[in-house]
């Protein structure tokens, strides 16, 4: 991997990103704009359910943006050309894959900072631990998401294909993260399953801090989701294609 390659991606990446004011939008706004909308449909019911449901759709939110960007991003690089242009330069997969990942990690950072920072700040989301590490977590699971939407590009023909890996891959874990059932209290096969998915233990996390200020329980979770991450980039680096069939 050559870093003045990668930079040179991620630089490309984001400038692209910058110019298209749609994407821009459901980067940065919309988790910001859901996360308003769940605190208003419980102002008048029971704040508790905020601060109980909130944490998890902390997690939940980048996850899915980040996954749909990038799994449809990707895809329209590879079926329009582009990919194969680049590659035909001094450029590995791994140069390309890890500017993607760079550029996604950056915006993933900056939206987790404004979503956390408008629950946190202006919605009343009560965190007895650190803001920061709840800021951590939403960027890795952001991270994660951007990951997986790199693999599943490789294995969809059009966007259209790309947006139905989300029921497959993004949905069961929606399900079984612990956000509707505490994790523990599943069916023994369900809780199997959900120990293996990475949103399990971004969920778990965000969870957590607003429970403890004891910080521990918290990284074991952070290197899971992370660990993730990157398995998610070696694998769309080996099934990683020039251009679409």
């Amino acid at each position: 991997m050559n870093p003045r390659i990668l930079l040179a991606v991620a630089t490309r990446v984001l400038t692209q990103i910058r110019r298209d004011h749609r994407t821009l939008v459901m980067l940065l706004v919309l988790p910001c704009l859901l996360m308003t909308l769940l605190w208003w449909m419980f102002a008048e019911v029971s704040q508790g359910v905020f601060d109980r449901i909130g944490p998890a759709l902390l997690a939940l939110f980048p996850f899915i943006v980040m996954f749909l960007v990038t799994s449809v991003t990707t895809l329209r690089e590879r079926s329009s050309g582009t990919l194969e242009r680049l590659l035909a330069m001094p450029m590995g997969k791994l140069d390309f894959l890890g500017g993607y990942a760079l550029a996604f990690g950056l915006m993933a950072a900056l939206q987790s900072a404004l979503a956390v920072g408008i629950s946190v700040g202006l919605l009343g989301l009560e965190v007895v631990g650190p803001v920061w590490l709840l800021t951590v977590v939403a960027v890795a699971d952001a991270v994660l998401g951007s990951a997986l939407g790199l693999f599943v590009s490789a294995f969809a023909q059009t966007e259209f294909q790309a947006v139905q890996f989300m029921p497959a891959l993004v949905v069961p874990q929606i399900l079984l993260c612990g956000l509707f059932v505490p994790r523990e209290v599943l069916p023994e096969v369900l809780e199997a399953i959900s120990n293996v998915l990475p949103l399990s233990y971004a969920v778990e996390a965000m969870q957590t801090l607003t429970r403890t200020a004891d910080t521990s329980e918290v990284w074991p979770d952070v290197g899971i989701v992370t660990a993730f991450a990157l398995s998610g980039l070696a694998l769309g680096a080996a099934t990683l294609r020039r251009r679409t069939p």
